[in-house]
Parts: structure tokens; C-alpha cells; sequence
């Protein structure tokens, strides 16, 4: 009696778990992948480790940001940019001591949206990869380039969801996010957050660039040393006000590795991209993860994405990242530049009757506040979306843009063929010689 209790007991609780699998399409395989072996792990936590411990914050606060928006009313926006940002603040200036993933202090949003989580860990991961290669005395400095292109081709190779190696010029008109009705809330609406972030993606490459000017020997360590002190001292007291670009940022380490750089830039992005998508209220959580997963694949490495990797140019190729320079605080540079271009692009199939050249004017000048972090005097309230919508009634929005999980294919392609036009035959940056430590420098 007792053997056919527990047969009948346990049968009952089988089919209550199949009924609620099939309850919860959220369920997700979870396996991941580990780091590459080399002579170089953790070079880079063992040789610069305040450093290491400042990325390790940074991370801490991309976790939590998620969460923070998820479970956060937009309506309290206010108090709660102004409290997290203090938190982040706090985790930075005491950092921890081991590099945290995305489910450790996001762990409400990583029961639904743990692709986003296996990217960013994934990058991450790549961050640290890379870091080790530079900063490991015993790979002689003409070897760097080809460690560093065997952690990419492993980057690339060993998870399905790898930031593409194409320039964010190509990739972001992939994404096709830009007539969403979420783009651009998290800037407008917590720019403490969204500031502390730009700051970090500007610390984040100029290590690179402190590590490729310092060479092998001691002077690596004291370049790093300075650029830490000007992040601290200068960076994150008047904070970037867009998202600065490797090829802006790092341009020696963007000659070095044009793939790693813009696998970076396009992480970078993005997250920018997840936390207007988490910070909207129109869309349940299931709507949420189905536009979540189409930005992150799309903005993933494709076939023949490599081919375009040296497409872009180096407007400062000769920045010093100790300095924290004039050109980097303001909204003028590569990012927004392509934004502007993509929406030029798309203005012919959103307006096919046209507009007068003061409409255009007033629109652009709107579209251009919300490209600005806060809320600009004349702002339209909401995404671009709602401001161009509210500038312009007749404006054709096509199905695609706003649904969650749907790709405006059309916008897409129209976009594409105006980076084509534009910018297709730009000559390949040239690649940085490493036969010696003073040509890193150049």
C-alpha cells in the first residue's frame, strides 16, 4: 500500500511539473560557456589590480541597472536615478574583489530574460580575455596580435549569441530600434544612470589605450595607474554626455583588433538598448523578452561580419587617454552621428509626401534633444518615437516598429543601403604595427 502511495504520489508530482512547463515558456537552457586557456589568465587582475576591480563595479552596476528598471515605476524616475547612482558611486570608489555575471545582482530580470544575461557575461568575459593578453610580460609584444585574434575567433566560435565584429554603423540599422516606442527613455529619464554608464564605457576603452601606449615593460603600469586617477578625478564628476566609440576612445587598440573593438562597442550599445526596453511600460514581460531576443541576434555576429570590420575611420588617432578631453564630454561625435544618419535614412518611407525645410529643421532639433541625456526645455515627453509622432500626425509608422519582437524589414533594408551609399567603398583602416613597443605609441 505504501509502494503504490509513492508510485501515485510521485506520478501526480510528474504531471504537475509537465503542466506547469508547459505554463511558463520562459524556461530556458541554461549552460554556459567557460574562458579560453593561455599563458595569460588573469594577467590582467594580477598586474593591474585596482583596475581590474573598477571594471568588476562597473559590472556590479549594469547588473543591478536592469533589475532597478524592471521592478521601478517610470514615474519615480527621479528619486530612483538619484538613489542608484549613488549606489553605483559607492560600489566604485569601494570596489569589489571578483568580477560578478549579470544574475548575481540582477537576479529579478534573469528569470526572464537570461539571453540578454549569456551576451553581456559573454562580452564581459571577452573584456577580461583581452585585458589579459596585453598585460602579460611573457607574451612578447609582437605576439599580442595573434593572442588576441585566437580570443576572438573562441569569442566568436564557442556561444551562438557573440556580439558581431561589424561596425555599430552596420549593426545598429540592423537592430532597426530606432521607431520603437522605447528608444531613448532611458537616457532622457534616468541620465545619472545613463551618465554614470557613459563615463564607464569611457574608462573601459582607454585601458586598452593606456595598456597599447605603456608597451610590455613598467611604464603600462604607471600609464594605467594616471588614466584610473583621471577617471576618478575629472571623468566621473563631469560625465560624458553620449556613448563614446572605440574608434574614438581607443584608436591604437582599434588598429590592433578592429573585430574586439567593435564587439565592444556593440556590447556597449546594447545595454543601452536593454535598459530602454526594461524602463517601458507598455509591453508585459513576455513582449519585453521577445524584442530583447531580436535586438540581441540581430546586433550578433553574422556571417561575414568580419568582412566589414576595418570600416570606419579614427577621428583622434592620436588621443592621449590620461586627458580627459574637451571632444569627449559633449553630444557631438561617431554615435549620435550615426543615429542622425539613420534617421535621415528613414525619413523618406516615414514622410513619403515630404516636409518643408523648417518642419525638418524642428524636427531634427527635437531629435536631437532626445539623443541628449534628460529632459531639454521643449522636449517632447517620451521616446523619439512619441515626439516625432506628436511633431508630425501624418508620419507613417509601419507595423514593425512598434511591435515588440517584430523587425521592420523594410526600414531595415532602406537604412542599410544608406550606409551603402555613404560609406561602402571607405577605405579599411590600416592596421598597427607591434614589431616594436614605441610603434604601439604612434
Amino acid at each position: 500500500m505504501r509502494r503504490r502511495n509513492k508510485l501515485a504520489l510521485s506520478a501526480a508530482f510528474c504531471i504537475l511539473a509537465l503542466l506547469i512547463a508547459d505554463q511558463i515558456p520562459a524556461l530556458q537552457q541554461r549552460n554556459k560557456v567557460s574562458y579560453l586557456r593561455g599563458p595569460y589568465n588573469e594577467g590582467f587582475f594580477y598586474r593591474h589590480n585596482q583596475a581590474f576591480r573598477i571594471s568588476a563595479a562597473i559590472h556590479v552596476a549594469h547588473a543591478r541597472q536592469h533589475d532597478v528598471l524592471e521592478l521601478t515605476p517610470l514615474d519615480r524616475h527621479p528619486e530612483v536615478d538619484r538613489d542608484t547612482d549613488a549606489g553605483y558611486m559607492e560600489a566604485v570608489l569601494n570596489p569589489p574583489r571578483t568580477e560578478p555575471t549579470m544574475e548575481f545582482f540582477g537576479p529579478y530580470a534573469a528569470r526572464g530574460y537570461f539571453d540578454l544575461y549569456r551576451a553581456i557575461d559573454w562580452t564581459h568575459m571577452h573584456h577580461e580575455q583581452t585585458y589579459d593578453i596585453l598585460s602579460e610580460k611573457s607574451i612578447a609584444w609582437d605576439d599580442k596580435k595573434t593572442w588576441t585574434d585566437r580570443a576572438v575567433r573562441y569569442y566568436l566560435e564557442k556561444l551562438d549569441i557573440p556580439r558581431s565584429p561589424a561596425p555599430l554603423d552596420v549593426t545598429m540599422r540592423r537592430a532597426g530600434v530606432m521607431m520603437k516606442p522605447y528608444t531613448t527613455l532611458f537616457r532622457n529619464y534616468y541620465p545619472q544612470s545613463n551618465n554614470f554608464f557613459y563615463a564607464a564605457h569611457w574608462w573601459h576603452p582607454v585601458i586598452y589605450e593606456a595598456i597599447m601606449i605603456g608597451g610590455n615593460g613598467p611604464n603600462q603600469d604607471e600609464m594605467v595607474r594616471q588614466t584610473d586617477q583621471t577617471y576618478f578625478s575629472q571623468v566621473l564628476k563631469e560625465r560624458p554626455q553620449r556613448m563614446l566609440l572605440s574608434r574614438e576612445i581607443m584608436p591604437r587598440y582599434s588598429r590592433l583588433s578592429p573585430e574586439s573593438a567593435n564587439i565592444f562597442d556593440n556590447l556597449h550599445m546594447l545595454h543601452g538598448i536593454a535598459y530602454d526596453i526594461l524602463a517601458y511600460e507598455g509591453w508585459t514581460p513576455a513582449q519585453k523578452k521577445a524584442e530583447l531576443e531580436r535586438v540581441i541576434r540581430a546586433m550578433s555576429y553574422h556571417p561575414g561580419d568580419e568582412q566589414l570590420a576595418r570600416k570606419f575611420n579614427l577621428p583622434y588617432p592620436d588621443m592621449d587617454p590620461r586627458t580627459y578631453a574637451d571632444w569627449m564630454k559633449g553630444t557631438h561625435g561617431d554615435m549620435n552621428r550615426i543615429m542622425e544618419e539613420m534617421m535621415q535614412e528613414m525619413m523618406p518611407m516615414m514622410m513619403p509626401h515630404g516636409m518643408d525645410a523648417a518642419m525638418h529643421e524642428k524636427m531634427m532639433a527635437q531629435f536631437r534633444m532626445k539623443l541628449t541625456p534628460g529632459i531639454q526645455a521643449g522636449e517632447i515627453p517620451g521616446s523619439i518615437l512619441d515626439a516625432m509622432k506628436a511633431m508630425m500626425p501624418e508620419m507613417k509608422v509601419m507595423p514593425e516598429s512598434i511591435e515588440p519582437g517584430a523587425a521592420p524589414v523594410q526600414m531595415i533594408d532602406m537604412m542599410l543601403r544608406g550606409w551603402q551609399q555613404k560609406h561602402g567603398d571607405m577605405p579599411n583602416v590600416g592596421l598597427i604595427s607591434m614589431q616594436r613597443e614605441a610603434d604601439s605609441g604612434r
